[in-house]
């Protein structure tokens, strides 16, 4: 299969829908619901991308984008966010992130723009 992708949401009904959307074009590895899990899923599953959610308990989106892209600056991160969060995107771009589709997630927009940044 293709490129290997990270899904991170702390909503398990938002999970379902981006992996359902996913998985027609790439290999979804794993699912994390937390920042703190994202990083942890990273490490053990080395994925070529990952979709991000923004605010999310323990560690926020933008805090595991900064810790992921520290460690694999080659990772594409597309964040996954509200339309009223743009001060929270301009703070995920300078924490790495690679793209952006808006909430609700359309799951067309999600491949195309997880295909556009991954190459």
């Amino acid at each position: 299969m293709g490129k290997r992708i990270l899904v991170v949401d702390d909503s398990a009904f938002q999970r379902t829908v981006i992996r359902d959307a996913l998985e027609a074009e790439f290999e979804v590895v794993a699912e994390a619901e937390n920042g703190a899990e994202a990083v942890a899923m990273f490490e053990e599953h080395a994925p070529d991308g990952i979709s991000m959610d923004v605010v999310m308990p323990e560690m926020t989106g933008i805090e595991a984008t900064a810790a992921i892209k520290d460690r694999s600056p080659e990772t594409t991160i597309v964040m996954c966010t509200s339309v009223d969060q743009q001060e929270k995107m301009m703070e995920a771009v300078k924490a790495g992130a690679d793209g952006y589709v808006t909430k609700p997630v359309d799951g067309e927009r999600l491949v195309t723009e997880l295909i556009n940044q991954l190459g």
